[in-house]
Formats: C-alpha cells, structure tokens, sequence
C-alpha cells in the first residue's frame, strides 16, 4: 500500500510534460483534481466557491462569460450539474469547455483523471489514473470496515442529507468494507415534508451501527441527536470527502486514523 501511495504522490507532484495550458476550472473538486496531476500552475481562473487566489469566474450553474473571455483560457473545465450545451457555448473560440463528472461513482473519479490528463495533453494521462485507482482501492481495503451498517451524513444540524446508492461515497465506504445503510437513491435530505425528517429517526429506522458525519466539529450538533440505540457519531473532514476528486485519498488516511472511534460495538 505504501509503495502505491508513494507512486500516487510522485505523480501528483510530477510537472505536466506538455506546454501549460490556460486553464478555468469552474468547481473545487476539479481544481483538487488539476493540482493532483500538476497542473495547478495552468489555472487562471476558478468558480466563486474555489479558495485558490485567482480571479472568479461564476458559478458552476451560472459562469461569468465574460471573465472567462477575459481570462483567454485554452481549456475550461466544469460539472455536469451545467448542461453540455450551454457549458460550450459559453466557450471563447480558442477554447475547448470540457464537462466532468464524478458524483455517481468512484470509477468516474477515476475517469475524470483520464479525461482531464488527455485534455492538457500529459503523456502519462493513463499512468496517473491508473496510479489512483490503485491506491486508493489498496487504502480502502486497508479500512476494513468489517461490515458495519453506516450512514454517511453531510451535518448534524440544519437540512442535512445522507448519501445513498450511485454516489462516489457509496463506492468509497462499501469498499472499505462498511455497508452503507441508506437505501435512498443519490441523496435523502433530511427536512419538514419528508418521509423521514430528522437523523435519529432515519438511523433507527435503518438500523445504523455508525454515523459518519462530514463536518471538521460537529460535537454539540451531533449531541443533539437522540436515536433509540446509543451509536458512535464519527466526525471527518468534510474536506476530504465531499470533493470526489483525488483528495479521497486523504480521507481514506482519516478514516483508518479514527478507527478507535468506529470500530467499539
């Protein structure tokens, strides 16, 4: 595992081979993505919720036209929450708008990287990916979560949501060896009018032997929460995992850290 790793980060830190592209990268996870294979020095700009100190280029669902014009980008990468068509059109004639994915599943993480490396023309585009793709099923295993029910929380408090069934948490989890107890396809949100309404509730309801929950302090939240049957409420860096990018490898390591936490019946 440690040699996959190492090779992982060598390629990470690896210049890009080709000329540096200019590129817009329109959402955090795809500028995790870009810094991973080396290619951080090519952005010139990022979306309004990115913390990279550049100039702001909109949205993901709604992107400044004209910055990006301004910006004269040869590449723009954005999400597929924007539809294909209009993400292109709002291309400047010497650019090439790129659309990713990687919200349903680990494997178009993985994918992301190949697309992402071909686009910037990195010769070792196929390599890197398949770097990725090595380490962190070979950290995943690593987690051995010996089949414990989990729910897979983003906050304890105001309209959280559990993640559930084709999303790149689901692939991750289950492949550290939990079984993810959410049966709801994608997301379920947790707020008046729902079927189910508050996180004690649904972990009751779906028999949850853990809770992980996405937020850096979430102690006096989560405190908050009164199941029927008392259950370890685990907090990781939300940082680490909301983004399904190559930073997963990092939550990975935070969660085999807390294995204290999760793994007491």
């Amino acid at each position: 595992m440690n040699r996959l790793l190492t090779l992982a980060m060598l390629l990470c830190l690896s210049a890009p081979a080709a000329a540096c592209p200019r590129i817009v990268s329109q959402a955090p996870y795809i500028t995790r993505t870009l810094q991973w294979l080396g290619l951080e020095p090519c952005i010139v700009g990022v979306g309004n919720y990115d913390t990279l100190d550049l100039p702001h280029t909109g949205g993901v669902l709604d992107p400044d036209a004209d910055t990006i014009a301004l910006l004269q980008p040869q590449l723009m990468f954005n999400a597929d929450w924007l539809e294909e068509a209009r993400w292109q059109a709002l291309a400047p004639p010497t650019a090439r708008a790129v659309t990713l994915h990687g919200f349903l599943s680990m494997a178009e993480v993985e994918e992301n990287l190949r697309i992402v490396g071909r686009a910037a023309q990195l010769d070792d585009a196929e390599a890197r990916a398949a770097s990725f793709a090595q380490a962190w099923r070979a950290a995943a295993a690593q987690v051995q979560g010996n089949g414990r029910r989990v729910l897979l929380l983003s906050a304890c408090s105001g309209t959280p949501y559990s993640f559930g069934r084709n999303t790149w948490l689901h692939d991750l989890f289950t492949a550290a060896g939990f079984t993810v107890a959410e049966d709801a396809e994608r997301l379920r949100h947790l707020r008046p009018g729902e079927t189910i309404t508050d996180i004690g509730t649904l972990a009751d309801r779906q028999q949850a032997e853990v809770l992980f929950v996405f937020e850096r302090k979430a102690a006096q939240q989560c405190a908050l929460i009164r199941p029927q049957r008392p259950l370890p409420i685990v907090s990781l860096d939300g940082e680490n995992f909301l983004h399904p990018a190559p930073s997963l490898l990092e939550g990975l390591a935070e969660l085999q850290a807390k294995r204290a936490q999760w793994s007491v019946p």
